[in-house]
């Protein structure tokens, strides 16, 4: 078994409150439910206090509300969640490949690559690329001619970063297609996902700002702008020319439609169509939820007669009115 690491370091570098042995090592993280003796869950949903009772952890992470009531062994954090992922980065200590160029990558002319960058097996560098120093491409990754990375970036596998941005003029019966000549500029310490692609500009950059976390399979558009430290989840797609603002949050299976504009501070929830622009912080949804076929159906009956029955009842609301201007009269 590993030495483990003691629930004192692990206060130490979560800046949590340590209740109970300081002395304790923890040799793993599990899920709450799972969690048996040697290992370390947490608790950031009340939904789970009931798990207080029940719990096999050597210890908790745990909210002050919830660490009142827990007498074990636990970290005491107002943001579990952070406090959990740190352990997790302690526990199990990312392997970081020493900085080397995979003899299976091909890289272009004129590539300016920054100290410490690591390209893996497979990887497809075009002409004029730069890479920030510390930068990590992960196994088959492809950078277009002119793509710029900043510092400290990881992209995954698959990922695709400059290629052409969908842009054809109609031409009679055909389609004209029209030059992508822009680039993708990405700053630093940005996270790509597997098989993510970010189009190049048709004109200027198509721009991923500092800190930004992007999921898998992810499509951003030509032109696109993303603001510093946004978040986007998995299978979510952003038209072309779109303006995301910092600090937003776009979940996943999104649809973002072309020359948008969003604020900073957004949150937009799961499955949801944006078709027009978000002026305001805040938190937007669109959709439906699931239910039972039979119900989907006369739901979407009665979503086809609104416009009718809108206007039935602004008839019936005049007709009310007039009525009860004849009687006060």
């Amino acid at each position: 078994m590993p030495e483990g690491v003691s629930l004192q370091a692990l206060a130490e570098h979560t800046g949590s409150t340590l209740q109970g042995d300081a002395q304790l090592r923890l040799y793993a993280v599990a899920s709450i439910e799972k969690a048996q003796v040697g290992e370390i869950s947490y608790i950031r949903d009340a939904k789970y206090r009931h798990y207080l009772q029940t719990s096999q952890a050597s210890a908790l992470i745990l909210p002050p509300d919830m660490a009142q009531a827990y007498d074990g062994n636990c970290l005491i954090n107002p943001n579990p969640y952070l406090a959990y992922a740190q352990v997790v980065g302690i526990i199990y200590p990312t392997v970081r490949p020493m900085p080397a160029i995979h003899p299976s990558a091909v890289i272009g002319a004129g590539v300016e690559l920054g100290e410490g960058v690591v390209i893996e097996a497979g990887c497809v560098i075009g002409a004029s690329c730069r890479i920030g120093a510390g930068s990590w491409l992960h196994a088959n990754v492809t950078l277009y001619a002119d793509t710029q990375i900043g510092q400290r970036c990881i992209i995954h596998s698959g990922a695709v970063l400059g290629a052409d941005g969908f842009g054809f003029a109609p031409d009679q019966r055909t389609w004209f297609k029209i030059p992508q000549v822009g680039n993708v500029v990405v700053g630093d310490d940005v996270e790509i996902g597997a098989n993510t692609t970010i189009d190049r500009a048709a004109l200027g950059s198509t721009v991923i700002g500092n800190g930004v976390k992007l999921d898998n399979l992810i499509q951003i558009g030509h032109n696109t702008q993303i603001g510093d430290y946004t978040a986007m989840a998995a299978c979510t797609a952003v038209a072309g020319s779109v303006q995301i603002g910092k600090h937003c949050q776009i979940a996943g299976m999104c649809a973002i439609a072309g020359h948008l504009s969003i604020a900073d501070n957004v949150v937009v929830t799961g499955t949801s169509m944006v078709s027009h622009s978000i002026t305001k912080p805040g938190v937007y949804s669109s959709g439906t939820t699931i239910e039972e076929n039979a119900l989907w159906r006369k739901n979407a009956v009665r979503f086809n007669q609104l416009d009718k029955l809108a206007r039935r009842l602004q008839e019936l609301e005049k007709q009310l009115a007039a009525l009860q201007n004849k009687g006060s009269t």
